[in-house]
């Protein structure tokens, strides 16, 4: 499937997978705004996810060596979106010299899926099931 993708700013490098098999496609930074709390990066582009798709976008393994946390845990890029991706990190640490991703680094990845169109039938009841109402935690440890 192609997908069409637009750079918006001259250093920005278009995604793609680091191995084989993979299953995201790793974004790079090129800009950096930060603030007491957050951190926003830019990717310099914009894509044109085909309709019955969807954009995700998640942190990358390594956010684990930084004191950042992806502010809504993944991101969703609807069909018609077709600003600039970015990627804003809450700071863990209230401390401004803690190591963050720099212009250049990979930030995050990309994953195009497709997506179900559902309609919503409204009950009065819904059906039983083994679980029922139990949630956080009922499952076990």
């Amino acid at each position: 499937m192609k997908v069409n993708i637009k750079k918006l700013d001259s250093a920005a490098r278009i995604p793609a997978y680091a191995k084989s098999g993979d299953a995201g496609l790793d974004l790079y930074a090129v800009s950096i705004t930060t603030n007491l709390h957050k951190i926003t990066y830019g990717t310099g582009i914009a894509i044109e996810i085909p309709e019955g798709y969807v954009g995700l976008i998640f942190p990358r393994s390594s956010i684990s060596k930084y004191d950042l946390a992806l502010t809504n845990s993944v991101g969703v890029i609807d069909s018609g979106y077709r600003g600039e991706i970015k990627f804003v990190f809450n700071k863990l640490d209230a401390v401004d010299h803690h190591e963050i991703y720099k212009v250049g680094d990979k930030i995050g990845q990309l994953v195009i899926m497709p997506y179900p169109q559902i309609e919503l039938n409204e009950v009065d009841e819904l059906s039983i099931s083994e679980r029922g109402e139990n949630g956080f935690g009922s499952t076990g440890a």
